[in-house]
């Protein structure tokens, strides 16, 4: 592998998108990244992961509505 690849952001990034496309938990996501679930859970943010599952466009969606 490069040396300018990160295998810890690899495995982060992995995770991110199984636990977002449900086929990990929060805590098994954290498992393979070899955290705590908390700082998982504070982290996947950064990689456009919402633990409430709501994607970018869901949220444009409800933006786009009007009361």
């Amino acid at each position: 592998m490069p040396e300018e690849v990160e295998l810890d952001k690899v495995k982060m990034i992995i995770a991110a998108s199984l636990f977002e496309q449900g086929v990990l938990s929060s805590g098994q996501a954290s498992e393979l990244v070899g955290i705590p679930r908390r700082q998982f859970l504070e982290e996947i943010s950064k990689y456009g992961v919402s633990i409430f599952g709501e994607t970018a466009k869901d949220i444009e969606k409800v933006s786009d509505i009007e009361l």
